[in-house]
């Protein structure tokens, strides 16, 4: 018996040294931790169970015989963060770089079918050269099995993707399914066509870092939801986010207890609207106010700055944020920023997250290049995912909510449940100088008089009690309670029971 334990603690040993030494060192020198270090620092201290650690690929072909490794080149089983049940895949470059065989995705796949199974969230930790070339359409199937999870996943785990290295070809449709993608600098990068392929067919030079490094899918592409200056800080700040969700869309997000009062006034709120109604303010300051001891984990920092999205707490339980930022196109709604927000609203709704919107919106961004890109179609994905939406959406208008950007970001309209205002909001069809230019287009010669014109039309107009006598708004608020206001909603509508019309799916403007 002691000769066959031997044996079995020889295979592991072997399993777990990868591609040897001298690869293990290789990725040292990059900066970059190995497989098995990356799950180490990401699950909670001995937690993690290993899965089919003595697997190998079964390709005979171009002298792959004799280059079998335990493993073949991923590590899988689960584990638990804080205590909580995850399961992940992680690539191991130091076998083969990575490269995915059949075998290979059978793992990835056997774990994501047992995450579904029990309702656990998947996080893979990709690090591959992409499709074993010597396994031809085998390695092929293998990538579009995992598609095929990952679609069936969707929106019942969440499903996370830290790109720690090479992803490249067919590899990166696999994390773009996913929910969140995350990225680490200088060593990490995905693109559909290397560089080298991209010279040949367009001769455009470009580097890795350029055509699909961290930054250019942090900040140009808006692919990556952020990025990170090492593996540790990458592993870590998942550690601090993967707390903020459910297990599964049949779970609650974890509840946490707080020393920070539901009922905190924040008398600094009362001045943070400027005077001067085109002055910027930073939205930042509003959200970290109000959400449980300042802590917000922002998604997609670095695009599409004129909205901000990502997880709060408030009163213990995790909401979904989206606001409009004033510092960056005055707020305005564009191209990027509706894609943006429309994909974390229907994360939200998927997996019964509330939702807070903080509104100080101008418009639509004008100009051809927004409608030749299509602004139509793509604005309509953000009105579409807050109307669908049925989880509790609490909306406080803080300043300008003018036009059909009105509508769309959360109004009574769109099945908004507490509407809120400050004192300082401005519902409109447009702001009071357009709009004096338009009725009054006569007087646009004198000034004295359209200033009085603009004077009367923001008295009237531009001011939240038009839309309260309507019932659009359901109270004008201190902005000092805003945090006291919204927990309080949140506890109202935790019970809420909304429900869509039958329906296969609809059919959301993509």
């Amino acid at each position: 018996m002691r000769e066959i334990l031997e044996e079995l603690e020889r295979r592991r040993e072997a399993a777990r040294q990868g591609g040897g030494q001298r690869r293990i060192d290789a990725q040292h020198a990059k900066g970059k931790l190995t497989a098995r270090e990356r799950i180490s620092v990401l699950l909670d201290e001995e937690s993690f169970e290993e899965w089919d650690i003595f697997v190998e690929h079964r390709c005979a072909d171009f002298d792959m015989a004799d280059k079998a490794v335990p493993g073949d080149g991923v590590v899988t089983g689960h584990g638990t963060i804080n205590g909580r049940t995850v399961f992940v895949f992680s690539q191991d470059f130091t076998v083969l770089g990575g490269s995915l065989s059949e075998a290979h995705a059978g793992k990835i796949c056997k774990v994501m079918d047992h995450a579904m199974r029990v309702g656990a969230p998947v996080i893979g930790l990709n690090d591959s050269g992409g499709a074993r070339i010597q396994e031809g359409i085998d390695s092929l199937a293998g990538y579009a099995e995992v598609f095929q999870r990952n679609v069936l996943a969707s929106g019942v785990i969440p499903q996370i993707s830290m790109i720690m290295g090479p992803c490249a070809g067919g590899a990166v449709y696999s994390p773009a399914i996913t929910d969140f993608i995350f990225m680490v600098r200088d060593t990490s990068y995905m693109y559909v066509t290397g560089p080298e392929v991209v010279k040949t067919v367009t001769h455009e030079t470009v580097t890795h870092e350029e055509l699909g490094g961290a930054t250019t899918h942090s900040s140009r592409s808006g692919v990556a939801d952020g990025a990170f200056d090492n593996d540790v800080e990458a592993l870590l700040s998942l550690r601090r986010f993967i707390d903020f969700l459910p297990a599964s869309n049949v779970d609650e997000a974890p509840q946490r207890e707080v020393a920070d009062p539901v009922d905190r006034a924040e008398a600094s709120l009362d001045t943070l609207i400027p005077d001067n109604p085109n002055k910027p303010y930073d939205m930042h300051e509003l959200i970290t106010k109000v959400v449980d001891d300042g802590d917000f984990f922002e998604l997609k920092p670095d695009f599409a700055g004129n909205i901000l999205i990502g997880f709060g707490r408030m009163g213990g339980a995790t909401v979904g944020i989206v606001a409009n930022q004033p510092m960056v196109l005055a707020g305005c709604l564009d191209i990027q920023s509706s894609i943006k927000a429309a994909r974390f609203v229907r994360f939200c709704d998927a997996f019964s997250i509330p939702i807070v919107t903080f509104v100080d919106v101008p418009g639509f961004l004008p100009g051809t290049a927004q409608e030749y890109g299509g602004i139509i179609r793509h604005g309509a994905k953000l009105l579409y995912a807050y109307a669908e939406c049925t989880v509790p959406k609490v909306t406080v208008i803080t300043r300008k909510a003018y036009g059909g950007a009105y509508d769309v970001m959360a109004s009574k309209h769109l099945r908004g449940d507490v509407n809120l205002a400050w004192p300082s909001a401005e519902i409109a069809v447009m702001g009071p100088k357009g709009a004096v230019e338009i009725i009054f287009r006569e007087d646009i010669g004198d000034q004295e008089k359209i200033a009085q014109r603009t004077e009367e039309y923001r008295q009237k107009f531009a001011n939240p009690f038009v839309a309260g006598h309507r019932g659009f708004i359901d109270d004008v608020i201190l902005p000092s309670e805003t945090r006291t206001r919204i927990c309080r909603s949140l506890s109202m509508l935790r019970n809420k029971q909304l429900d869509n019309p039958w329906r296969k799916h609809g059919n959301i403007p993509l």
